[in-house]
């Protein structure tokens, strides 16, 4: 069946880096487009960044510039570099697939058990 399991989070100050990993298994992953996903205290599933099987990226405008997201197919992995972190970046960040938009936010079939990124002001 379809794991993907996140790792790489943290407390990190103002203005730090960190960088996510994803290990995914059970699917084609090679075939697959990825997601990286947040969702903060009292909020709803917001989508971060977007990757297709040609390397094709799109990023949420709350992160463009500061995140960049990548993917290693011989590895089945999909990362997320942060820089420049702010307060409002602190979220459980998932990482996902088969994902659609919907009118506030976004929905996923597939979602790994998050990772707790804390950005300390």
């Amino acid at each position: 069946q379809v794991q993907l399991v996140e790792s790489g989070g943290g407390l990190v100050h103002h203005g730090g880096s960190l960088r996510l990993s994803c290990a995914a298994s059970g699917f084609t992953f090679s075939r697959s487009w990825m997601y990286w996903v947040r969702q903060a205290p009292g909020k709803g599933l917001e989508k971060v960044s977007f990757i297709n099987t040609g390397g094709g990226t799109t990023y949420a405008d709350a992160v463009k510039g500061r995140f960049t997201v990548s993917r290693d197919n011989a590895k089945n992995t999909v990362y997320l570099e942060m820089k420049s972190l702010k307060s409002e970046d602190t979220a459980v960040y998932y990482c996902a697939k088969d994902c659609t938009s919907i009118r506030v936010g976004i929905t996923c079939n597939y979602r790994g058990q998050g990772t707790q990124v804390t950005v300390s002001s």
